[in-house]
């Protein structure tokens, strides 16, 4: 059978499976709190959740109780999966260079496989809520989402050939990973409300066992088998030893211009990064909370309306880097989410929670030309090391930003529930600090953001 190099149907269907369960276990986890809380089965019709606006009465503040529960509830799930799928990753995504792509993406999938059979009991038989812990810890023996998309944009930086092409292309898969997100979450409240949880997460599993076997009998590995893989075998710690020394080489042997570059860069993703998923990840929680008070249907809208958002974000960088260096794509896609954030905190009514996305339509840009910037001043050798260092960050700073913001949050939202988006547009200046700093600053008059691989040679021969 011959075999193809087009990895987008696998990101595809995983990011579809993924985002249609992901608002599904938050608003299972509400329900489940709000059931054992109240003694009663959750009420929600064709317009609204039950939802009590009135401040005064013992059924809002039992309201916000449930609200901060399922909070803490979900920052104490993402932290028992993070430690795990943090060190797969690193080693999973480091090794690609040498062993192959397709691990990375086959691996999670199957951990995904596994948590959706294992919430479909929990939701079937009413199982105890604890039980996701244990199914977090699993998911993330097998990698989550960061090994997947560590391996898929390193996939994606092996086919590429043309460096110019390179940063449309891992825009392309994030706006895939954006589409797909939106149209799932527009359809979770539609199939949440026609087939309920249960059957959804079955759903969701049957559509990573077709992935599963479209990269085991379908997908071509961009690496081919290397002599490492004819060697006899080798222990746990001589693998980790040769993982490690891959990362470590890649700032080791590099010139001093180039590992600040890196540095600076890697710092750049991370603190843009901590600020996004953790002011995003609470839209559902604000949501469902009054006055907005929305129903699955109307989250699934929400979650839809990123559609757009991503959509145009493509559009951005397409556009703008015809004419416009990757840096100053960057501040454009800061300044919009800063701009989103700061409407969000003060939406009190359903259009304007909606217009939201207005402002934040370019929001999304800073993150592939971020990874972009990375995989040009890598050399091809070191894509893998460098996606994997990328894949690690992910993992941490989300799992840490989930974290703060789902503490903030369930500590200020009795009080004022918009401010943890401010607190999010204030904390991207941190971003844009470096990066005025990373304009501003330059050795020889050459300019850092530019900088891709032949000019990474010409300096280490220069450093040299």
């Amino acid at each position: 059978m011959r075999k193809v190099l087009c990895v987008e149907p696998v990101i595809f269907i995983y990011m579809f499976a993924s985002s249609l369960t992901s608002p599904l276990v938050q608003q299972f986890i509400y329900r489940r709190l709000w059931e054992e809380e109240y003694n009663s089965t959750f009420v929600s019709d064709s317009n609204a959740s039950y939802c009590d606006q009135n401040k005064s009465s013992p059924t809002y503040i039992k309201q916000k109780e449930v609200q901060e529960k399922a909070s803490v509830f979900n920052m104490q799930l993402d932290l028992t999966g993070a430690v795990p799928s943090l060190i797969v990753a690193f080693v999973i995504v480091a090794n690609g260079d040498r062993q192959g792509r397709k691990r990375s993406l086959v691996l999670p999938s199957v951990g995904a496989l596994i948590a959706d059979i294992c919430l479909t009991v929990i939701s079937y038989f009413s199982l105890s809520l604890s039980i996701l812990f244990a199914v977090a810890f699993i998911t993330g023996l097998f990698g989550s989402v960061a090994t997947f998309l560590g391996g898929g944009f390193a996939f994606i930086a092996d086919v590429c050939h043309d460096e110019k092409q390179k940063t449309t292309r891992i825009a392309v898969v994030d706006l895939i990973f954006g589409v797909v997100s939106g149209l799932a979450g527009l359809s979770s409240g539609y199939f949440l409300r026609g087939i309920g949880f249960t059957w959804t997460f079955v759903t969701a599993s049957l559509l990573h066992v077709v992935n599963i076997i479209y990269i085991i009998f379908l997908l071509e590995d961009t690496v081919g088998v290397s002599e490492f893989q004819h060697q006899a075998p080798v222990s746990c710690k001589e693998l980790l030893r040769e993982t490690f020394s891959g990362v470590y080489m890649l700032f080791k042997t590099a010139p001093y211009k180039k590992r600040i570059l890196i540095t600076v860069l890697l710092f750049t993703f991370m603190s843009y990064l901590f600020t996004m998923v953790g002011g995003s990840s609470l839209f559902t929680l604000y949501e469902l909370d009054e006055p907005l008070c929305w129903n699955e249907v109307y989250i699934g809208y929400g979650a839809a309306a990123f559609t757009s958002v991503s959509l145009t974000s493509f559009l951005g960088v397409y556009l703008f880097s015809k004419c416009l260096k990757d840096i100053y794509i960057v501040f454009i896609g800061i300044f919009s989410y800063i701009g989103g954030m700061v409407m969000a905190a003060f939406a009190k009514t359903t259009l304007l929670m909606f217009l939201v996305r207005v402002p934040s339509l370019l929001c999304f840009m800073p993150i592939p030309v971020l990874r972009s910037m990375l995989s040009k001043v890598v050399l091809t050798g070191e894509q893998g090391a460098v996606f994997a260092c990328i894949a690690c960050l992910e993992v941490v700073t989300g799992t840490i930003s989930l974290s703060v913001f789902n503490i903030i949050y369930a500590a200020t939202v009795a009080w004022f529930s918009g401010f943890s988006f401010l607190l999010s547009a204030g904390l991207c200046l941190i971003p844009l600090a470096v990066l005025c700093w990373l304009l501003c600053t330059s050795w020889n008059g050459e300019d850092l953001a530019l900088l891709v691989p032949e000019e990474v040679s010409s300096i280490e021969s220069a450093d040299s």
